[in-house]
């Protein structure tokens, strides 16, 4: 397994890169859909079920299979032999910091179906807010992995 992982690793560099950029988009896009859906579709059913699709297809066909398959190759990158130094506090963060993303992503997934059963509890400004979570975790994951303090 390791002579495969060593192999591969720069196919699995690229394709989680490529992964995670996927994913980013859907993380910063979903929330600022949430925005104009509260703002734009309030008593607009039509509206409404508009951004309900954009939203479910955007989490379902981009977000859902960048975020896994950017588990995926992380996980092979990180058992790639050499490739991290486990003795170091930089892949421990950026462990903390990739969980809390996903879990914000979940997150992010029940807000969606809160719009799918009229439940909704946010408004728009909270929503852009709460945009900036990507953003602050996205920074620490990045310098954590370039950086490696």
């Amino acid at each position: 397994m390791n002579d495969i992982t060593i192999l591969a690793y720069p196919w699995t560099k690229a394709l989680h890169i490529i992964s995670v950029i996927s994913w980013m988009v859907g993380m910063f896009y979903l929330p600022r859909l949430f925005v104009y859906h509260v703002e734009k579709a309030n008593d607009k059913p039509e509206i409404a079920a508009v951004f309900q699709e954009m939203e479910y297809k955007l989490l379902k066909i981009i977000m859902n299979p960048a975020m896994i398959s950017s588990w995926i190759f992380g996980l092979l990158l990180a058992f790639t032999p050499g490739v991290i130094d486990w003795g170091s506090v930089w892949p421990y963060v950026k462990a903390a910091a990739v969980i809390g993303m996903t879990g914000f992503h979940h997150w992010l997934s029940m807000r969606s179906k809160d719009f799918v059963n009229g439940q909704n509890k946010l408004s728009g400004s909270q929503y852009r807010m709460l945009n900036e979570v990507t953003t602050i975790l996205m920074i620490v994951i990045v310098l954590a992995a370039v950086v490696k303090f």
